[in-house]
């Protein structure tokens, strides 16, 4: 397992030719050095599909592009920073394997509006040897190859059976999975957690933004559940691995804050199933949260 990212403030030592070798034939890359911040640098531009942004054609120097830069963390080990450009399709299968390879994800959002098809980005970070981190990175790189293999135009849904056009869900089993009370409208449930923060002088919770909810239509066995996370900095890789354990879909990762104490990061998520399996992939993460 690859270790969190501490924060620097010292450069430990130069890369060696051995690991800027290393990271080229590990991830397929062809990096660039800058000594002055003593940092090897991979690139991917995304060329295979093209895309526009506000109807202009968008060439991958203009920011459609994937990188991951390396740079030493004391003794053998390296630090890795990136950000991966990815087609919605791309991003869950390439979280997971980042995830199972021992990165950390740290966050997902878009950096346009108007693009077809849409491009999302998607944070990375970790830390260890050469070989674990170069070789995380390129499990990353190998399933977007992959799931452009399988379809080379990029998918317009998740899939699955069609959504009831009313919903119809029963509280009562989601209530007993998840422990909690939620409320009713038009065939569909929610429910809401709420957690302690302050900003600006003032407590705040729940009605203020700071809270986890999950919401649930279709019916008890067409169901979907969107929602939100609120994480601690210290929680947010393992929710993220319990709902992508499930099956749930990562759809952003960001903060809805500043200057909040504690911080929090809010996770975004789409899930289809039944609705008492969905309630109970919700469970398994927020088992994973301190509070």
């Amino acid at each position: 397992m690859l270790g969190a990212v501490a924060v620097a403030t010292v450069c430990p030592a130069a890369l060696t030719d051995a690991q800027k070798s290393a990271i080229d034939r590990i991830t397929g890359g062809k990096g660039t050095y800058t000594a002055e911040e003593d940092v090897y640098k991979v690139t991917f531009p995304r060329t295979e599909v093209k895309v526009q942004v506000d109807g202009w054609s968008m060439h991958p120097f203009m920011g459609i592009t994937s990188w991951a830069a390396f740079t030493p963390d004391g003794g053998e080990r390296l630090m890795v920073m990136g950000d991966l450009a990815l087609f919605p399709d791309e991003v869950n299968p390439v979280m997971s394997a980042a995830l199972d390879s021992g990165l950390s994800v740290t966050a997902l959002h878009n950096h346009f509006f108007y693009d077809e098809p849409r491009v999302m980005f998607m944070h990375i970070d970790g830390s260890g040897p050469v070989e674990a981190l170069a070789g995380a990175v390129r499990k990353a790189l190998d399933q977007v190859r992959e799931v452009r293999r399988t379809s080379p135009v990029p998918a317009r849904s998740f899939g699955g059976p069609a959504m009831p056009d009313k919903s119809s869900i029963t509280p009562g089993p989601i209530d007993q999975v998840l422990g909690l009370k939620g409320q009713s409208s038009g065939g569909m449930y929610k429910v809401v957690i709420g957690r302690n923060a302050a900003a600006h002088g003032h407590r705040i919770g729940k009605e203020m933004g700071v809270n986890t909810w999950a919401a649930f239509g279709g019916t008890d066995d067409n169901a979907a559940v969107d929602g939100d996370f609120a994480m601690l900095e210290s929680e947010v890789q393992g929710v993220l691995k319990a709902l992508r354990g499930a099956g749930i879909n990562i759809v952003a990762l960001h903060n809805h804050m500043a200057h909040e104490e504690p911080r929090y990061f809010f996770l975004h998520y789409w899930g289809r199933g039944r609705a008492v399996d969905l309630a109970k992939a919700i469970k398994a993460a927020l088992a994973t949260q301190w509070e």
